[in-house]
């Protein structure tokens, strides 16, 4: 392997990519093969037919799209002007990271795999396609695969016989023993420059408002944000990205664990230190804003903590944790009941007081922006912001209930205790609405899902587009029907059609696909001779398919089709933009 190198790529959206391409870096440290790991976007493609031995571990977003981190390398890759043969001399694989409950399940894996193929790489193995809802979780595949890919480079490659110490930190902390006089912050943003994940937009919080009933056991938040002065422009299906904070409690707890002084300063070599860590950075400002302790760590968490251990017992369950053999006993500690990465370090009082800080960057994976569906338009909203928060909280087997980041972050900001502001930022959105004003929109948007129809409803009004018809379903009219008042104005305003789902307001339970059934006539007529376009947006679990089902009956019962002609319908429906979904687990 002296002279070949590996080089792994990712595309990342949440993180889970790059935990996996980072844990693949460090099996090949320890196999003593030289290995890169990079983002897809940030390594030059063009070099790509120079390298021998690439591995590509991708995941993919919204309905079947690259991470964002991988999107300028997609748009090369399937140049129709590439050679053929332009890769023949790569050796590669491909790891697909995906879930299986959306329809496009790995669906950027699959395509890349074809496509490396087209171009004359050679695949040193099948496509691997983990999976989140396997009983053991994406590792369930990623290991047997990952055992197939290193029998196989080590077969080819083998490596010099050379003795390796344990694997270096990325960074090393060097703390200052003073406060700087002077912080440097992060780069100025450029004031033309829309606000980004770099250079967030501080947007002031308006209100917080709770709309959901007292009694209600879910609190749901509709918060408005001002963004006077941001340069932001946003349409419908467009999305909000804030990242959150960890709360002060775990913030103060981790830093007692870890013996450190919050109000320390430090600076991070080597210096390519990632981009929204200032430097110098204070101790809080890393843990509050940065390292994600509050998330549910992976396995290659364990994998690190293990090479602290020095105690025999915690040394031992560490070892079973990071082992392919010890997975399912992992899964019930740590997954099943949510436990999060500040409680295991809890649970492992000696390795925690072996912890170097130097190895905190890499053991705790960066805080990820969260994704909202903006709920307003800017036409009927000028400078202003709103989204639709369902705040997570739920029991597991542990005491403490758990608690969404984000959501519960959010949920703690008050207003009108003074002022507070949310760093965020736009991104295009997966829906796309009609231009024309005639076309219908037909949306079915239970709960949350609301969220982006809510935007496009205003929007389309402000435009004079009033073939507006939202399904809309919730538990109950009296406890979770969001924005109601909204639309019975609007629907007297003869702006818009709204047909009601409330579940748990009768006996049989009630949701938005029987409504979708019983206005087979309607739908019909505006699919079938007005051209509509249909939208579903909300959680991924039985409601797309059973509106799938619905729609597929309506087409059966109007159109007089057969099963199969329904489906063919609606796939026709989809590669046209006429069918488009935006759900989430």
């Amino acid at each position: 392997m002296a002279t070949h190198s590996l080089l792994v790529l990712y595309g990342s959206q949440t993180g889970t990519a790059q935990d996996t391409a980072e844990r693949i870096g460090r099996q090949a440290q320890r196999r003593r093969v030289g290995v890169r790991v990079q983002a897809l976007d940030s390594y030059n493609v063009a070099n790509l037919i120079s390298e021998s031995l690439v591995v590509f571990v991708c995941a993919t977003t919204g309905q079947g799209d690259p991470p964002d981190n991988m999107k300028n390398f997609w748009r090369f890759l399937f140049r129709k002007s590439l050679p053929a043969g332009s890769l023949c001399r790569l050796d590669c694989a491909v790891l697909g990271l995906g879930d299986s409950s959306y329809p496009k399940f790995n669906f950027v894996a699959k395509k890349l795999y074809k496509r490396l193929l087209q171009l004359g790489a050679n695949a040193l193995l099948p496509v691997g396609l983990a999976d989140d809802q396997h009983d053991l979780g994406p590792d369930g595949v990623i290991d047997p695969w990952l055992i197939s890919f290193w029998q196989k480079v080590l077969s080819l490659y083998p490596p010099p016989h050379l003795h390796l110490p344990g694997l270096p930190p990325r960074y090393v902390f060097q703390f200052l023993d003073d406060v700087p006089e002077k912080l440097m912050n992060l780069l100025p943003p450029d004031d033309q420059a829309p606000p980004s994940s770099v250079h967030p937009f501080p947007a002031r919080m308006v209100s917080n408002e709770r709309v959901t009933d007292p009694s209600h056991f879910q609190d749901v938040r509709l918060i408005e944000f001002d963004i006077t002065g941001s340069n932001i422009q946003y349409g419908a299906g467009d999305v909000v990205m804030m990242r959150p904070c960890n709360i002060t409690e775990d913030v103060e707890q981790f830093c007692q664990l870890l013996r450190l002084d919050p109000d320390c300063y430090f600076i991070l070599t080597p210096t390519d230190v990632p981009a929204c860590l200032p430097q110098p950075c204070s101790v809080r400002y890393l843990v509050e804003q940065f390292l994600d302790i509050a998330a549910v760590p992976r396995r290659s968490f364990f994998e690190l903590l293990a090479t602290f251990a020095t105690n025999e017992l915690e040394r031992g369950k560490l070892a079973e944790f990071s082992s392919a053999q010890g997975q399912d006993e992992l899964h019930s500690y740590c997954n099943r009941p949510r436990r999060t990465a500040l409680e295991v370090l809890t649970d492992f009082p000696h390795t925690t007081a072996e912890l170097s800080v130097n190895y905190l960057l890499d053991l705790f994976p960066e805080i990820q922006p969260r994704t909202f569906s903006i709920a307003s338009s800017l036409l009927a909203n000028p400078n202003r912001l709103q989204v639709l928060v369902a705040v997570v909280r739920y029991k597991t087997r542990l005491h403490k209930p758990r608690k969404g980041l984000c959501s519960n972050w959010l949920a703690s900001l008050d207003p009108t205790q003074g002022e507070v502001c949310v760093p965020l930022w736009v991104k295009k959105g997966g829906l796309t609405f009609p231009q024309d004003l005639e076309t219908p929109a037909i949306m079915v948007g239970p709960g949350t899902g609301v969220a982006p129809f809510r935007t496009a409803i205003q929007e389309r009004i402000a435009q004079g587009k009033t073939a507006n018809v939202l399904f809309f379903g919730c538990r109950s009219e009296t406890k979770d029907f969001y924005c109601h008042l909204e639309w019975e104005e609007k629907v007297q305003a003869g702006h818009m059609t709204l047909f009601t789902a409330f579940s748990r307001d009768q006996e049989d339970k009630i949701y938005v696909q029987h409504r979708v059934k019983e206005q087979a006539k309607l739908l019909w007529d505006l699919i079938a001779n007005k051209n509509a376009v249909f939208y579903i947006a909300g959680n991924s679990k039985q409601m797309p398919t059973g509106v799938c089902d619905a729609l597929k009956e309506v087409f059966q019962q109007e159109g007089g089709v057969t099963d199969s002609q329904a489906q063919e319908m609606l796939d026709g429906m989809e590669k046209a933009g006429r069918f488009q979904s935006e759900t989430w687990s």
